[in-house]
């Protein structure tokens, strides 16, 4: 009688399963307990895995809350590049009222609140957030500029750092600070607003 062999187990795919797992638990349980009271033990627990588990991949539970924010937003993979059909203002508009419907969307609030205060705290969950996603968009964002700036459409001598943040910190601060509505028409006066004090001088 031949003996039949058993695949091995895929420990790769079993280690993908529980982070997995893992990540959606982080982010059920944030939805449900608030940051404040989520914890490394109840994330195992509603994952089913040990505590130790966690440890092996991540740091903190802010470093758990990164990566499944990462998970849902899809925002890691290729480097992120925004619209350019040769109008500024357009483009501008366009992702500036996707921001604010990402701002708005339930989903966001919460994951992006707690890691807003996480990375005030920890420096090292800062320095990865700037090297996983605050980085690669400024990245995007300037490149953006300069190409309207190559263009003749900004000022040669523009600052495209302080640009980027002209244009994008408002809605950030009043999502933050819940300062005032966060509306698609706030988004295009800030668009328009900034562009005023950014084009070429005549």
């Amino acid at each position: 009688m031949a003996t039949q062999h058993r695949a091995a187990p895929n420990a790769a795919r079993r280690k993908e399963t529980s982070r997995q797992a893992i990540l959606a638990a982080a982010f059920d349980l944030l939805r449900e307990v608030g940051y404040a009271k989520l914890s490394i033990e109840g994330i195992a627990a509603r994952a089913g895995v040990g505590k130790q588990t966690i440890y092996r991949w991540w740091p903190s539970k802010g470093a758990v809350i990164f990566d499944a924010f990462l998970l849902l937003s899809a925002s890691e993979g290729e480097p992120p590049v925004l619209p350019d059909t040769g109008d500024l203002e357009t483009d501008l508009r366009l992702v500036l009222r996707a921001t604010v419907e990402e701002l708005n969307d339930p989903r966001y609030d919460q994951p992006m609140r707690a890691l807003a205060t996480e990375i005030a705290h920890d420096p090292d969950l800062a320095a990865v957030y700037a090297e996983r996603l605050d980085g690669p968009l400024k990245e995007a964002k300037r490149q953006r500029l300069r190409s309207a700036q190559q263009a003749g459409q900004l000022a040669e001598d523009l600052d495209l750092d302080v640009a980027v943040e002209m244009i994008w910190s408002p809605l950030l601060n009043r999502w933050l600070h819940h300062s005032g509505p966060l509306t698609a028409e706030y988004a295009d006066r800030v668009v328009a607003t900034a562009l005023n004090g950014l084009r070429p001088r005549h």
